[in-house]
């Protein structure tokens, strides 16, 4: 089969393609054949090897962790899905491939009416977004910070607090203060003065916040706009325990909300209103400046990529 992998840490320039063994699903797992992989911030900061010591990776390394695509083969036990069953979720194996395994009690059902892309940019935006939710534990009425609200996680994250009645105020650039809104959030600019924009919209306070950029003060600013770091939770910034806030990657024992994830977002989109922009979309063998978008952030939704 066809993939992309890295064989030593660097820019996107150390990513090219190479031929691979069929991977073999073991017990509990299925083959698929993947249609399209979701390119998230996390392969960036893997393949950089800015991560190594939370995700070490043995070489050559596939890159991807979210595909949508067709059940080619199952491993023993499986019971959940069928030979030729469409389905999306995450994966075992790096997903940009033309095959990649995954654990079949994490995948879930690709509705008629989604594209391949659609379902490839679902899976880990929405299961960070409603693992941190449930993290911050929201109380209806509440109001919620979210830095980076117009990318994939920030985007789920909307609309998922919204349905529990959470008011968010959202950080992003003015060119996604009109997405934002019609997502149902308060867009506010980030950079300097953040926190006496965030307070004249809110001056009653922010209840809790969750950090999807990881980078200049948000963690900070965070801390100071809810009065403590208790319910303040980063999924990017590895080093926010310097001011006492969680950083969730989704790898704590029992942290993985996948499947109610996903059943919540495919609830949304079989009712008509859920959200999920694609930026853009490129075939596999762009992986690599695929990244280097994905690197360059202020994105609106989701970057995939075509595979078959």
């Amino acid at each position: 089969m066809k993939a992309i992998a890295f064989d030593a840490y660097g820019s996107a320039d150390v990513l090219y393609p190479v031929e691979l063994d069929l991977p073999v699903p073991g017990p509990g797992q299925v083959r698929i054949a993947v249609r399209s992989a979701g390119v998230n911030p996390l392969d960036h900061k893997i393949r950089s090897g800015g991560m190594a010591g939370l995700f070490p990776v043995d070489f050559p390394y596939v890159p991807g962790r979210e595909a949508s695509g067709v059940v080619e083969a199952v491993g023993d036990g499986v019971t959940e899905v069928r030979t030729g069953d469409a389905v999306l979720g995450p994966t075992v194996t790096g997903s940009y491939a033309e095959r990649t395994l995954a654990d079949a009690g994490r995948l879930v059902a690709k509705p008629g009416s989604m594209t391949w892309e659609e379902a490839a940019a679902l899976p880990l935006a929405a299961e960070t977004a409603w693992r941190v939710l449930e993290l911050l534990q929201l109380r209806e009425g509440e109001t919620l910070l979210i830095h980076g609200a117009a990318g994939g996680v920030g985007t789920m994250a909307v609309q998922f607090a919204r349905r529990r009645g959470v008011r968010v105020i959202g950080t992003a650039s003015e060119a996604n203060h009109a997405y934002l809104r019609g997502l149902g959030a308060d867009p506010v600019t980030y950079g300097e003065g953040l926190a006496g924009r965030v307070r004249a919209l809110a001056p009653d306070g922010v209840h809790a916040a969750l950090d999807a950029v990881g980078k200049g003060d948000a963690v900070a600013v965070s801390v100071e706009l809810t009065g403590g770091p208790d319910r303040v939770v980063t999924i990017a910034d590895e080093d926010a325990g310097r001011h006492g806030v969680r950083f969730s990657n989704g790898t704590e024992p029992g942290a993985s909300r996948t499947v109610p994830a996903l059943t919540a977002a495919l609830g949304l989109f079989e009712s008509g209103i859920l959200q999920l922009p694609i930026h853009h979309v490129y075939p596999l063998s762009e992986a690599a400046e695929a990244q280097r978008e994905s690197e360059r952030g202020h994105l609106t939704g989701k970057i995939v990529l075509a595979i078959a």
